[in-house]
């Protein structure tokens, strides 16, 4: 696709992460217009987008003549479906996380796309947030030598079951769907593809149907990767905590712009991505070095799937990432069942091009 006019956009679904993460970051970008939103909730998508399309059917959204781009922000289990529907309607797809509910799916949808010369890419907004951002550049920079252990935690204080499919037990539910794709993907980008994948899924609050608990190990030669999601923890754990063999690194805080999303705060406004919380270095004296973290930016997400359609830049989520990812998550899942470590399931073919990305 090159052409200088905007690229138009149907977003599919207007819960939660639609209305407040996709819609928002789209508005942000020019060159990208949000035509038309498939929901049910035509009132609501009215009072915020007042002159954007709203349709109930989603084939129609998808269908529209003048869409270019499908954003698919609707339940799990709709993915693979609503993408297949989209690719052979000769659209361009971004698909929320997770990408799909297995391998399967993922493989033919990635197939679907080459065939059709389409873009096809999965919504990995984390990868712009600014804790992840600021140990990343801790760890580039070399201060704290080869890593040798990597803790990732992404939890929440939600003891009470509400009602709501991602709490049910349906396809594609559970925390380790939901959070899993976040701190899976963020890992593969700095460490690359494990060896091995140890996994912990639990239930553990009361009148809960799936899991809410994940302890995940990933295995390399020389450093452990630990993922860590929880609905139960109110407090007191760092966001990422990184030793390596010349010192170490906290980071204690989240990035805000999910907060700052909810609270009406858009991107490009003055404080938007701000992190105030400065990633802590610990050298081999245990002296403390104090690094700012730099602004995190979700809207580069979309910035670059812009670029991408105007053949300006690589796709910044990549069809073989997004099939890493799952890989990934289905291992956790597979060990958890067995009590079992187990391999990666990827073909030669995708760690070869895995590599290449």
């Amino acid at each position: 696709m090159t052409t200088k006019r905007d690229i138009n956009v149907a977003l599919i679904g207007y819960g939660f992460v639609g209305k407040t993460f996709h819609a928002p970051l789209i508005a942000s970008v020019p060159g990208l217009r949000l035509l038309v939103v498939s929901s049910g909730s035509e009132d609501k998508v009215k009072k915020d987008l007042p002159g954007v399309k709203v349709v109930a059917k989603t084939e129609a959204a998808i269908k529209d003549p003048e869409v270019d781009l499908v954003v698919i922000a609707s339940p799990n289990d709709t993915h693979a479906p609503l993408a297949e529907m989209a690719l052979n309607a000769g659209k361009h797809v971004v698909v929320d996380k997770p990408f799909t509910l297995n391998l399967d799916e993922a493989r033919a949808l990635a197939l679907l796309a080459k065939e059709k010369k389409l873009l096809l890419s999965v919504f990995q907004n984390r990868r712009w947030d600014s804790d992840f951002l600021g140990i990343r550049k801790v760890i580039d920079s070399g201060m704290i030598g080869r890593v040798k252990h990597f803790e990732s935690h992404m939890d929440r204080f939600r003891p009470e079951v509400r009602d709501r499919w991602r709490e049910q037990d349906l396809p594609g539910s559970g925390l380790w769907f939901d959070i899993g794709p976040h701190i899976v993907d963020q890992a593969l980008q700095i460490f690359g593809l494990p060896d091995s994948v140890s996994g912990d899924l639990a239930i553990l609050r009361s009148g809960a149907s799936i899991n809410d608990w994940a302890h995940v190990t990933l295995s390399y030669p020389g450093h452990k990767v630990i993922l860590h999601a929880s609905m139960l923890a109110a407090g007191g754990v760092s966001r990422f905590t990184v030793h390596g063999d010349k010192g170490s690194l906290i980071k204690q805080n989240a990035d805000q712009q999910e907060k700052q999303l909810i609270a009406g705060v858009l991107p490009g406004s003055e404080t938007w991505g701000e992190d105030g919380d400065d990633v802590v270095v610990f050298d081999a004296h245990q002296q403390t070095t104090y690094i700012q973290t730099p602004r995190g930016d979700q809207s580069q997400y979309y910035l670059q799937i812009r670029d991408a359609l105007s053949h300006e830049k690589a796709n910044p989520v990549s069809p073989v990432q997004a099939i890493a990812v799952m890989a990934v998550l289905e291992a956790a899942v597979r060990s958890s069942d067995t009590g079992r470590v187990q391999k990666v399931e990827l073909t030669e073919d995708e760690v070869a091009e895995f590599h290449k990305n």
